[in-house]
């Protein structure tokens, strides 16, 4: 391959490693990618191989970190199946051959998944209400109905379980192990039940949208992956980074991928460095948390204070 048509490739892959990041080209891209792969890799240069190489891992972290919906991980192992056949270097190929291999565990448990939901679907639809029979399925109890049921069965089961010990009938125990299953697996709603809710510390809104949408976004070039180092990465999705790269700062000066930062921010509103805080549009949660700086700041005067009247008296 002439060195004219070498830059070109180098352009056009680069261009198609930009699209990954962006879900409605992903699979557009990862087609194309297969393809030169098929085409152009036997006869490109060693340097060109190698980012051959970088793209086809690149394509695999995305899927990691990112992308969960079978088309893209199936486009993804058509990719990979390819280039395993092609490269040489040993090291690459075990590394392929583990993405082969991860790939279609993922795409076995979609499968797995698929299939339990039509199990469900394919079970008998109809229940009693009311002396007929129904030809909708029986609607899920609510969730405080299920725990309720669950609390009082086990209330009931403990005394009759003490004294069954005693006569060596095993079906009652086996019945309160059976229903205190249910209760482990259901502790994370149970446990607020028994606990002030007053007292617990609520969840942090997510933050302002409009504050997010002015959060700067800088692309990462030659020169400042050269100061961050080879071991760079988005601390969210822990890939590394690259030229061109597009990451978004925050307040804190700390750094992320934009499609990584915004769902963090919505679930934890923090940054996952530093924990610094943005601004919410939850103008409640926005006052209440002024307030107890405010009081912070008393309680600080105060024993400020207090300490400075020790001194003088000592």
């Amino acid at each position: 391959m002439e060195g004219v048509e070498e830059n070109d490739m180098k352009q056009r892959l680069q261009e198609l490693q930009k699209q990954l990041g962006k879900k409605q080209l992903f699979e557009q891209a990862v087609s194309t990618i297969s393809s030169l792969f098929t085409l152009s890799y036997a006869s490109a240069s060693p340097s060109l191989q190698n980012l051959f190489y970088t793209v086809v891992c690149r394509v695999a972290t995305i899927l990691k970190a990112r992308y969960t919906a079978q088309g893209f991980w199936t486009s993804g192992l058509q990719l990979f199946l390819e280039a395993e056949k092609l490269v040489a270097q040993p090291s690459q190929k075990d590394h392929l051959r583990k993405c082969i291999a991860q790939t279609k565990e993922h795409l076995s448990e979609l499968d797995n998944q698929a299939e339990g939901v039509e199990r469900v679907q394919n079970q008998t639809r109809g229940y009693l209400f009311e002396g007929h029979l129904t030809v909708d399925p029986e609607p899920p109890q609510p969730e405080w109905l299920v725990q309720s049921n669950l609390l009082s069965a086990m209330a009931n089961l403990v005394p009759a379980t003490t004294s069954e010990d005693q006569t060596g009938n095993s079906n009652t125990s086996e019945e309160a192990a059976r229903i205190l299953q249910g209760l482990v697996d259901r502790l994370d709603d149970i446990v607020p039940m028994f606990m002030d809710e007053g007292s617990t510390a609520p969840r942090v809104p997510p933050a302002s949208k409009e504050v997010v949408a002015k959060l700067p976004v800088i692309t990462i070039t030659e020169e400042i992956l050269n100061k961050l180092g080879t071991d760079a990465e988005c601390c969210i999705c822990k890939e590394n980074l690259i030229v061109n790269d597009k990451m978004q700062e925050l307040p804190c000066k700390h750094t992320f991928h934009p499609p990584c930062l915004k769902p963090w921010l919505d679930e934890h509103n923090s940054c996952p460095i530093c924990r610094h805080e943005l601004q919410t549009d939850d103008h409640a949660y926005e006052s209440r948390k002024e307030r107890e700086k405010e009081a912070e700041e008393e309680r600080r005067g105060a024993a400020n204070a207090v300490r400075e009247g020790e001194y003088m008296y000592v």
